[in-house]
């Protein structure tokens, strides 16, 4: 054999030893970073513009809402490498842990020390001056230890009290705690992840419906017998009865849509933000997107929000652990269960709940623990295609 030939096969194992440069997981999943990127700019000038007339009167300059958004997406942006950095299955050690601390919080909320009031609920904690939402942080809680808690009980997720049962009661200990502040909204959205992600778990169907009977007359006693809640289940079916009292959020909602057309009035000059529709900035920011960016805007926006459900439903499918599988399931869930029911009641399709449009609405706690959401699918995703 001569030299050359020996020099050659020589280079050829040493470039099969190098394994080859592996993406942060922060990067390589570009068709998560980059709608979840443009979605947050998107949302950082529709705040602006939804809030600029709510901002002059209430703090004298206009940009007030848009600055602190801007500062709540740098925070995320960090949450959200931090989270695509650490190992997803490291959450199966910390599930109990996370899951308490959620727990803790929802109870500190009741502490009138601590609590703050805002439209009538006591939703949010203020310590040293920072004020956030433990609901929120609540959901991510409940998908991480759902998704511990059904993979580890895999080869028994047949019987109820071992597939169902458990699960369905931290449920019904969360659903207690938020009722308190109240918040209806929340609890529908944990419902529906929770019994997603049992379903894709594979919990059988029967037990999932066992709650119905249970859970009707409670549902009606919730919404039928609490005065403002059935005014707005009425309002719902007919908004148009009365626009200029009970009616007057979903008809300019409405109304912002159809004034909207086809290309919108344009960023900054729409009318309905103008003490027409309550908190344009935060629950209808997708009516005034309707209205400024019009029917091409709304749907690029449904589109990116399109383009990050199917890339977690893909990752939750190739996932190489069933931890992984169900917490990529539930992730997505989170997601778009936000979008569905924010969506829907901007379009007049479902009654008024007060949610955010994912990472595009104003408030630093909804940010942060979306971005974070997005952060751990990230590292579910690449670790997916690094194992491929």
């Amino acid at each position: 054999m001569s030299a050359k030939t020996t020099g050659a096969q020589a280079r050829a194992q040493k470039t099969k030893a190098v394994p080859p440069k592996r993406l942060h997981p922060f990067f390589s999943i570009k068709s998560i970073l980059f709608p979840v990127l443009l979605l947050a700019g998107i949302g950082i000038v529709m705040v602006y513009s939804a809030s600029s007339a709510i901002s002059m009167e209430d703090h004298n300059t206009l940009f007030y809402y848009m600055k602190r958004q801007s500062i709540f997406l740098g925070i995320a942006l960090c949450i959200m490498f931090v989270a695509a950095s650490f190992p997803y299955k490291l959450y199966k050690s910390l599930a109990y842990i996370i899951l308490l601390a959620a727990v803790g919080l929802l109870i500190a909320v009741l502490v009138p020390a601590l609590n703050v009031k805002a439209g009538g609920a006591y939703r949010w904690i203020s310590l040293g001056g920072i004020t956030f939402q433990p609901a929120e942080f609540a959901k991510l809680a409940l998908i991480l230890f759902m998704a511990y808690s059904l993979s580890k009980k895999q080869e028994m997720i047949g019987k109820f009290t071992v597939g169902f049962l458990p699960h369905i009661i931290v449920f019904g200990v969360f659903a207690g705690l938020i009722i308190k502040q109240p918040d209806f909204g929340t609890i529908v959205v944990m419902g529906l992840i929770c019994w997603g992600m049992m379903f894709v778990a594979g919990v059988r169907f029967l037990h999932l419906l066992s709650p119905l009977p249970l859970i009707i007359p409670i549902v009606y006693f919730l919404i039928f017998k609490v005065e403002y809640r059935m005014l707005r289940i009425m309002t719902f079916l007919n908004p148009w009865e009365d626009p200029y009292n009970t009616g007057y959020q979903i008809t300019n909602s409405l109304k912002a849509f159809g004034s909207g057309g086809l290309t919108g009035k344009g960023i900054g000059l729409g009318m309905q933000k103008m003490h027409y529709l309550p908190e344009p900035h935060t629950d209808f920011i997708f009516s005034i997107i309707g209205e400024e960016l019009g029917l091409i805007g709304v749907a690029a926006i449904l589109g990116l929000y399109s383009i990050i459900l199917i890339s977690g439903t893909q990752i939750a499918k190739r996932a190489d652990t069933m931890f992984g599988a169900i917490t990529a399931a539930g992730l997505t869930l989170y997601i778009g269960v936000q979008v569905i029911i924010n969506t829907g009641v901007a379009l007049g399709v479902l009654p008024t709940k007060g949610l955010t449009l994912p990472f595009i609405s104003y408030g630093g706690t909804s940010l942060v623990i979306n971005m974070a959401a997005m952060g751990i699918l990230m590292n579910i995703g690449a670790s997916v295609k690094h194992d491929r």
